[in-house]
């Protein structure tokens, strides 16, 4: 009895949080600012997405299909390998289109963080797109 009680209790707390992602609420991956910027947390959106030492999150922040900017939350990548790409890599987004953001390149002695933050703001975009 307790675990049917256990499993209905689950299933509609399961139905609560969807209806409430679906209604826009409670979704901690993408925000609206007031100016109409979309901030495209990254965190959980592409946890599976990693550099050479883990997770590389991002918040990536778009207005009107383009990119204001990209901003690296904390990481474990090496400091001044992650420098080079903070630097050389994360303000070609700024102002591209979204549909352009494969284009952007890595930066040389930073391969695998480089490919993760492609990763991640193509993940971020194709995110924006569907739920904008």
């Amino acid at each position: 009895m307790k675990t049917k009680m256990m499993i209905a209790a689950v299933a509609a707390a399961t139905l609560v949080s969807g209806a409430a992602l679906a209604a826009g609420k409670g979704d901690n991956v993408m925000s609206k600012l007031k100016d109409g910027t979309y901030v495209v947390n990254t965190t959980t959106l592409a946890s599976n997405v990693r550099g050479y030492h883990g997770a590389t999150p991002l918040e990536v922040y778009i207005k009107k299909n383009k990119v204001v900017k990209v901003v690296a939350l904390p990481n474990k990548e090496t400091p001044n390998v992650f420098a080079k790409v903070k630097s050389g890599m994360l303000p070609k987004y700024a102002g591209k289109k979204t549909s352009a953001v494969s284009g952007v390149d890595g930066v040389t002695g930073a391969t695998y963080s480089s490919k993760a933050v492609k990763a991640n703001v193509e993940a971020a975009v194709k995110y924006y797109k569907a739920h904008k």
